[in-house]
């Protein structure tokens, strides 16, 4: 079985819940899970599997300890990581930058040399421009807790099954 790393930034406390959702999830596969605010880049050093949470605040601005982050992740070499992103935006107030923090990352950890997996269809989902939209598909989760919670149990756990092949 592969190692497995959850890590997350948090503001509102949305990422870190569906975060430790995950992790209940995954309980078989003993996932780490690890609050990006610390700083630590240890766990992308020392587990196969990554899913990174992250929110989009404003129009493409990474939440604040991401952001912190982000000049460590740039100098990583994610080579042999298999990354699964989720993502929490607001499709309501935001929608033509829905969900783009999970875009951004999405970008640097391709550069990286990691593998990305747990693309979802925009099907069911209500915007109108996404950086996180690729050749017609999410690169991760998007999750919308301000204006759809009662999604947001359905999407994990659907995601999360997605994701276990990759786990073995």
């Amino acid at each position: 079985m592969k190692s497995l790393a959850i890590i997350y930034g948090s503001s509102t406390e949305h990422t870190k819940d569906a975060a430790e959702r995950m992790a209940e999830l995954l309980a078989d596969y003993s996932p780490t899970l690890v609050d990006i605010y610390d700083g630590d880049d240890e766990p992308f050093k020392t587990h196969d599997v990554l899913i990174l949470g992250v929110s989009t605040w404003g129009v493409q601005d990474l939440q604040d300890d991401w952001n912190d982050f982000f000049p460590k992740l740039e100098q990583m070499d994610l080579s042999g990581k298999t990354i699964a992103l989720f993502g929490m935006g607001d499709a309501s107030i935001y929608p033509s930058s829905f969900v783009d923090a999970i875009g951004i990352l999405y970008e640097i950890i391709i550069k990286q040399g990691a593998t990305v997996v747990g693309k979802v269809s925009p099907e069911g989902y209500d915007f109108e421009y996404s950086r996180a939209l690729v050749d017609g598909e999410f690169v991760g989760l998007p999750l919308d807790d301000d204006y759809e919670p009662e999604l947001t149990e359905e999407r994990i756990v659907n995601w999360v099954e997605q994701l276990k092949p990759f786990l073995a």
